[in-house]
This record gives C-alpha cells, sequence and structure tokens, in this order.
C-alpha cells in the first residue's frame, strides 16, 4: 500500500482508525518526512501516534475538520451491523442521516470510504484495505455508484491475506476526479511479483466488479438469465417462524420438520431429519410463505463457494435459501434443470465470476446465472 500512496511534498496525509499509526510510519520511512502528517482514533487505550503527528481523538465517521487531505490511508474496521458490530440507536441514526452510501445491514468499512472520499482534495488518493465484500453485495450497491461517481478506482485483489482469518482481501486506490475501473491479481504480490491486471473499463457505473472468465461470460451469452424465468423469494426468518403459533419445538401428529439449508442436498431434499428443531402443520405451511404450498426449486444461499439445487417435490416449510417458482409462461424440466444447477459446468461459472469473495450466494449473482434455452423456453 506504501508503494501506491503519493502525494505532494509539503501534503497532508491522513490515517483514521489509526491505533499506533503504522501506515503512517511506513509511509514516512519509506518516503520522508516532507508531509503534515494526521493520526486519527477514537479508542483513548488504543491511540499511540508517533510525536512527528498531528493526533486527534475522535469518531471519524462524525469528524467534521476544517481541511481536505491529499492522501488517506489505512485498514478500517470491518463489521457488518447486527453480526459481530452494535450500535446504540442514536449512533446509528447519525451514522444513518450523514452516509448516502448507508444501507440494509451496512458494514463500517463502507462508511469509512465514502468518508475518506469526502475528506479528499481533488485529484487526492484514498488507500484502504478492506474485505472484499464490496465487489458483489446489494448492501454494497450505493457505495459502487458512490465511488463510480466520485473518481477513479483500482483493486487489488489479494485473496486470503490474512493469517487466521478467511476474509478475502481487497486493497482500493481511489483518485478523487476521473473515471473509470482497474482489476489486478495481486495475491502474486507476496511472492515479489508485479500485481497483473486483469480487467480495465473507463465506463464503470458501479455495477458488481466480477472476474473475468471466458467460459462463464460464453454461458451468459448464450443462456437465459435465471431472472427471467423465476420469481426469486427468500424463505420465512427464523424469528418469524419462531414466532409463529403453529410452530412446535416437537413433532406430532401433521407436523413435519421447518427445513433449513442442511436439508439441501445437491439434487435432492432431506425431508426426515430435523434440523432446526421446529416443526409446523403441513398443511398450513403457506401461513409462513404462501409459496411453500407450491413444488419448486430450491437453490441454496450459504453453501461456500458452490451452487446446490433441489426440487421441493413435497412443498414443505423452509426457514433459509431462495426458493424459485417458475414465471407465467415459462416451461422447464425440473429434474433436468436440477442436474443442470449442480453441475460441475455451473461450478466453474460461478468460481469464475466471484472467485471467494463472498461465500454465499447472492440474489444478483443467482439473477444473473444462466439457464440454457433447451431446458426453459420463456414465452
Amino acid at each position: 500500500m506504501v508503494s501506491l500512496a503519493e502525494a505532494p511534498k509539503g501534503g497532508k496525509i491522513l490515517e483514521p482508525a489509526a491505533a499506533h499509526a503504522p501506515f503512517l510510519r511506513a509511509f514516512r520511512e519509506a518516503h520522508g518526512s516532507g508531509y503534515r502528517f494526521h493520526a486519527l482514533e477514537v479508542d483513548p487505550l488504543a491511540f499511540d501516534p508517533p510525536p512527528w503527528a498531528e493526533a486527534h481523538l475522535a469518531d471519524f465517521l462524525l469528524w467534521e475538520p476544517n481541511e481536505t487531505f491529499h492522501l488517506i490511508l489505512g485498514n478500517p474496521p470491518y463489521g457488518a451491523l447486527g453480526a459481530g458490530v452494535r450500535l446504540d440507536p442514536e449512533r446509528r441514526r447519525l451514522y444513518r442521516r450523514r452516509f448516502t452510501t448507508w444501507h440494509g445491514r451496512y458494514n463500517l468499512y463502507g462508511a469509512f470510504l465514502e468518508k475518506g472520499v469526502r475528506l479528499l482534495k481533488p485529484g487526492g488518493v484514498l488507500l484502504y484495505v478492506v474485505p472484499a465484500g464490496w465487489m458483489v453485495l446489494e448492501e454494497f450497491q450505493k457505495l459502487r455508484t458512490f465511488l463510480a461517481r466520485e473518481g477513479a478506482l483500482e483493486v487489488f485483489y489479494l485473496g486470503r491475506a490474512f493469517p487466521g482469518l478467511k476474509v478475502r482481501a481487497t486493497v482500493l486506490r481511489f483518485r478523487k476526479g476521473g473515471k473509470g475501473l482497474r482489476l489486478y491479481e495481486a495475491q502474486a504480490l507476496r511472492e515479489g511479483d508485479p500485481p497483473r491486471l486483469l480487467l480495465e473499463t473507463p465506463y464503470w457505473q458501479g455495477e458488481m466488479v466480477r472476474f473475468p472468465h471466458e467460459e462463464a461470460m460464453a454461458l451468459e451469452r448464450e443462456g437465459i438469465p435465471l431472472e427471467e424465468a423465476f420469481r426469486i423469494h427468500f424463505a420465512a426468518r427464523s424469528p418469524e417462524v419462531r414466532a409463529h403459533p403453529l410452530t412446535r419445538p416437537h413433532p406430532g401428529p401433521g407436523l413435519v420438520p421447518v427445513l433449513t439449508g442442511r436439508n439441501l442436498l445437491p439434487g435432492e431434499v432431506d425431508y426426515e431429519t430435523p434440523h432446526s428443531g421446529l416443526y409446523f402443520p403441513k398443511e398450513a405451511a403457506y401461513l409462513l410463505k404462501p409459496f411453500y404450498i407450491i413444488p419448486h426449486l430450491v437453490v441454496g444461499s450459504t453453501r461456500h463457494y458452490r451452487v446446490v439445487a433441489a426440487w421441493d417435490g413435497r412443498a414443505y416449510p423452509w426457514r433459509e435459501e431462495f426458493h424459485l417458482l417458475p414465471k407465467e409462461g415459462v416451461r422447464l424440466d425440473p429434474e433436468a434443470l436440477v442436474a443442470y444447477l449442480n453441475d460441475p459446468q455451473i461450478q466453474a461459472y460461478y468460481r469464475g465470476l466471484y472467485r471467494e469473495v463472498v461465500p454465499h450466494l447472492t440474489r444478483p449473482m443467482l439473477e444473473r446465472l444462466p439457464l440454457p434455452k433447451e431446458l426453459v423456453s420463456v414465452r
């Protein structure tokens, strides 16, 4: 990151969420002391800035300095709201009001990106190392659009960069002003090889950032996007199932297990094992979701870099996974379609375009998944 960093002599350089300011220290060692360094940290117990840096004890996301910066670099905090990060309601409201990219179960590093971009001078550079999920997840659509509008973005994909952690990482180099996207393969940097340019587009508008993969793109050109043939639903959520007055914790007459992702196997559904520990009247399954009473296609959402699909011919209640119902006028062969979705060709398509950026299949990924015209016809 320091090798990618740049600022004019005398320029202002900021490291947010600095702690002991490792990025400022590394930059100064590599580029010299002729800059104005700023270190910011919200936690007084973690803050140990170098004596040559101006220290700011503040919440970066609420900080309003009277200046902008030539270079902002660092490692912002990661954490999806409700999944490791707890915010009091007032602070959540403050963040939501301040950030135009805030959406859904947002992640703090997304807000750090927006804030950093807003604090850059024209032509200034931002360098962050962040998880790769922003490339494809729906909650980052507004962020991707914001970055595309505000400047030019270079993405260096590192893969699994942090020992002991499953997160896949990217380094982002953003220049305020300009336009376009470049995607680099940077995993080889650890062996000393330069990053390899994979993708360059001057017309990026904030779409998902996918890896170029010739065979996968050929499938998309030749097939029908799944969203044209199916209406995509998600199952009833666990709190919704547990709170329903007909849900029972033990089996009984007329009750069947509420199925989970563990009941979904490639090409088949395990109707017997009560992985959820919950039971529901089969004939009343429509009270959880109306489409449960119709035999339909089920596709796994969290199956660790693979597509898993089966046809639920018995129409059971579920609390997880995607549930796909053919649109009006669509004709299909369920058995052949299920076999296709579990085929190694589709696994190669999925991993080719999305690598291991996130461990689960998202709705936009599923919508674009190509279906062969010989298996599905759309009138």
